[in-house]
């Protein structure tokens, strides 16, 4: 009788590896896809481990540049933030860890997915709605999901007792359950101690940065960031003259460099898409100094109605990729939008960095890029073809609305009138 394959996104974690466990109990057949998304990670440690566990094979997937080329580059030229601070680390990991499992799915046969995502998370839509747009007659296996793995497991200290009880080594600790997502972006930590929003994160839980008031260089420290068409093509570490063009290397140079001033630490209450909100405590340093350049080189060179535009389809795509919508004639559309509008955002910004934050100092339009930055048109000591008078025209029709409502309704309350009544 033929088993039934399963291809597991494993991470050798305490809740994949617990998984693969129960799997092999339920008569599967599986295959572990550990994606190398820049994780710090033993891959060979965590493949032997699964292939202790029980695991037919372990496919250690690397798809650092994939993900930081085809999913981090096109974040930062479409300037996504979800809610105004997260920088979708995870969410954008998600779409790229997805097609490396139908990769493997197509090539062993296997009709069923497996995850470890918890049922009250965004990670389950994510995984799933992108496997269902790459590969739509696949099945989909959630043990979070599922009435029997959810009556034994209540959550990670049942999964800790039962991968002692099977002799599973993880790296969680009763005293301190919460749990990390790391990838070349960032590093996220949620659940335990974390799922009080009153209480502060432990100084001990960040990995990726130095605290920025006891532990970051004093001195503060400057980098050129360059772009074409609103992707990074060049960091420049203006002390050395040293310049990284790798997008690989350009991300890795502002993750070490930021990490050490503390750069890109958020601790948020989120709105997940599935309806509830959760605290999450995250650090994106390389990701938070590209995202400021390219905000700043985006407000110099685009039209001022094209950038409110422009606003409005980030928001919109912000939200498709954090609820898992990469894949999605909605996404296609949108990005294909902000691409056009990109396509004025050539040039470069110069970044300086001091503990805890980076701002923007300079910035210049690229060799071969038009700019609407008018030096003489703008100037205070001339008018550069600007013509004065007719600013009284502008302001006398704009006025005609704001006089018509006083017509209508009566003259506006100053504050001292408002406290009087």
């Amino acid at each position: 009788m033929a088993v039934d394959k399963v291809i597991l996104a494993y991470s050798g974690g305490l809740d994949t590896s617990c998984i693969l466990k129960w799997l092999l109990k339920q008569k599967y057949e599986v295959i572990c896809v550990l994606a190398d998304v820049g994780q710090h990670e033993n891959f060979e440690a965590a493949r032997q481990k699964a292939l202790k566990i029980g695991a037919k094979e372990v496919i250690v997937a690397d798809v650092k540049q994939r993900f930081v080329e085809h999913y981090i580059w096109p974040a930062i030229q479409m300037g996504l933030i979800y809610e105004e601070r997260y920088l979708l680390g995870t969410s954008l990991a998600r779409p790229c860890i997805s097609v490396a499992l139908i990769e493997a799915a197509r090539q062993h046969g296997a009709k069923y997915l497996a995850h470890g995502a918890t049922g009250k998370g965004n990670d389950q839509v994510r995984f799933e709605l992108s496997a269902y747009a790459l590969q739509p007659d696949l099945k989909i296996i959630a043990p979070w999901r599922d009435v029997e793995f959810c009556r034994r497991f209540q959550g990670r200290q049942d999964l800790i007792a039962y991968a002692q009880a099977n002799g599973i080594e993880v790296t969680a600790k009763p005293a301190t359950p919460w749990s990390t997502d790391a990838n070349m972006l960032h590093i996220s930590y949620e659940s335990g101690v974390l799922e009080d929003p009153s209480i502060v994160a432990p100084s001990s839980l960040y990995e990726l940065t130095l605290d920025p008031r006891t532990q970051a260089p004093q001195a503060s420290k400057r980098v050129c960031v360059y772009f074409e068409h609103g992707l990074p093509t060049a960091v420049e570490d203006l002390a050395s003259s040293r310049v990284y063009s790798t997008p690989l290397e350009m991300l890795r140079f502002l993750n070490d460099l930021g990490g050490t001033y503390g750069i890109g630490r958020i601790d948020i209450v989120e709105n997940r898409y599935v309806g509830l909100k959760s605290r999450g405590v995250y650090e994106t340093p390389g990701g938070t100094i590209l995202y400021a350049a390219h905000q700043d080189l985006e407000v110099f060179s685009l039209d001022r109605e094209v950038l409110r535009t422009k606003q409005m389809l980030r928001d919109r795509m912000s939200d498709y990729v954090y609820n898992g919508f990469w894949f999605s004639p909605e996404a296609l559309y949108v990005r294909r939008c902000i691409e056009l509008a990109e396509q004025q955002v050539s040039g470069q910004v110069t970044i300086e960095l001091s503990p805890g934050y980076c701002r923007a100092i300079a910035r210049k339009a690229g060799d071969k890029a038009g700019s609407l930055y008018n030096k003489q048109l703008v100037s205070m000591d001339e008018h550069g073809g600007y013509v004065p008078q007719d600013a009284g025209g502008f302001i006398a029709i704009n006025a005609v609305r704001i006089r018509e409502h006083v017509r209508a309704f009566g003259p506006y309350k100053t504050e001292d009138q408002q406290l009087q009544k």
